[in-house]
This record gives structure tokens, sequence and C-alpha cells, in this order.
């Protein structure tokens, strides 16, 4: 935010501020939707969503995340399972001698970093449509329409979906319109080493302590600092939607900080 902008916040009623700053986003929203609806390549991801609609109902999958916590997490036992694997989880990929089901970023600048790396990933890839001009398509690419505002748990992913300040969000909208019953979270730590105002673009200067691979964000990446407050409002939202509809959401993340979903210990539902 500039310095103009502080000032006239700081003399206007929070009340109005407030009204006014939800307008503003929802003006920023209409605009950006006729290209994110009619557009060839949106129209193409929309079918391929549509495909998708319920695709695994009865079934139960992993969304992984990229914490430290995955060291200690034998990640062998979900060769057979349906997983989702998000950002720079690919990483991982050739010591595991497998790859996810699911390929999911929706972040600006890994997918302006990662670009030719995520175009040769052999599953199908989700990314944001705000980044399509940073990635050539290639036809197992599926662009979807996510914004940074207007709170909201999108049951169905064709259309706009919140990011939540989380790919971990855009994750489980993804898992319950493909109709998992049962969705299981691991490495999302929810804890940074870090620190900094929340949603800075930073660069790391070294050997990456927050993420599995010292490599993942390493010297050089540049990268915006987590936004943990409103990744636990997303949270909750996903929790009251799942359970609404008689399906689960559980963290078998080791050691995680995360509070929002029940626990369960990860060597139990893997053996």
């Amino acid at each position: 935010m500039s310095s103009l902008s502080q000032r006239i916040k700081q003399v206007t009623p929070a009340p109005l501020w407030g009204a006014a700053s939800s307008a503003r986003y929802a003006l920023q929203r209409a605009a950006q939707w006729p290209a994110a609806t009619f557009h060839s390549q949106r129209r193409d991801s929309i079918r391929q969503l549509a495909a998708l609609k319920d695709a695994h109902r009865g079934q139960r999958c992993f969304i992984i995340g990229n914490g430290p916590s995955l060291k200690q997490t034998d990640l062998t036992r979900l060769r057979h399972e349906f997983t989702f694997g998000m950002n720079r989880f690919y990483l991982a990929f050739p010591e595991l001698g497998f790859t996810t089901t699911y390929f999911l970023s929706v972040n600006s600048l890994v997918i302006e970093q990662c670009a030719e790396d995520i175009r040769a990933l052999p599953i199908p890839k989700f990314l944001s449509w705000r980044s399509r001009a940073l990635i050539e398509p290639v036809t197992d690419l599926i662009f979807l329409h996510t914004t940074y505002t207007g709170p909201k748990f999108a049951q169905d992913v064709r259309g706009r979906l919140w990011e939540g300040a989380t790919v971990t969000y855009v994750a489980l909208q993804l898992a319950y319109h493909m109709g998992f019953d049962q969705v299981i979270l691991i490495g999302v730590d929810h804890n940074f080493a870090t620190q900094g105002r929340p949603n800075t673009t930073v660069v790391s200067q070294g050997d990456d302590p927050d993420h599995f691979h010292a490599g993942y964000f390493g010297k050089g990446f540049r990268w915006q600092l987590p936004d943990l407050e409103t990744s636990e409002r997303a949270y909750h939202m996903a929790r009251q939607a799942f359970e609404a509809d008689g399906r689960q959401v559980l963290d078998a993340t080791v050691g995680g900080k995360l509070t929002v979903f029940e626990k369960v210990k990860y060597d139990r539902i893997t053996g």
C-alpha cells in the first residue's frame, strides 16, 4: 500500500474504507470475468474440468504440502494413492520413483521461474489463468480462474476460486470438485522460519529452511512470505464445506502446527 493510501486509510472510518475496498475488488474481478469465461483456452479448460466433476466419488486422496516434515514422512507409501503435488514438489519425483496424480500451482512467481519444469511434467497440470502468459500451453495443462480477493469455497471449480493465500486451499477445492470423500493433508507444516510481512516478495539468500528440499526456494529464487492468518480462515471454510456434504479432511502432517482439521497418524492410515 502506498504512503498516500495509508494516510487516506488512517482518516477514513473503518466501515467506509472496508466498503470501498470491497467494491474496488469486486470491480477488478468483474473486469477479469469475460476472458476467464470465454477465452478459447479457458473454454477448453472448463470442458476438462467438467469431465473431472465427481470423477473420484467414494475415493480418498492426499494433498502433499512442501514443508520440512516431509523429510520425516515415508512418501513411498503413496505410490498407489491419488495425490496432488504442488509448486515445486516435483523435485521429489526422481527419488520417489513415481509422480503425483495431479500437479497444481497458482503462484505467478513459481510459475514464471519454473515454467519449463512444469511444462515437462507428464501429469495433468492445474495453473492459475492469471499466469497464462508465463507458460506455453500443453495438452494436459488446465487453467483455473483463481483470485486473491472475494473469500469463498468453490464447490465447482469451473468458475472462480479464491486462493485463500495458499495453494493448498485451491487443492482442497479441486479435491471437492472431483468428488473425493476423504482428503488427507501431509507436509502442511503451517510454520515458517523465515519471518516478515505477509505476502511480501523476497529473494532467497541461501538454502531454504521452510521446505523439504534445500533448493526448493534456493538462493536467488523470488517468493512471497506466507499469510497464515488468511490461510486459516480459508481452511475453516474448507472444513465446513466438506463436513456439510458428509465428507472429511484429515491432517496427517508430522508435527504440523495447523489445528483446523482432525489430526491422524500418517503411519496408521497408510500401513
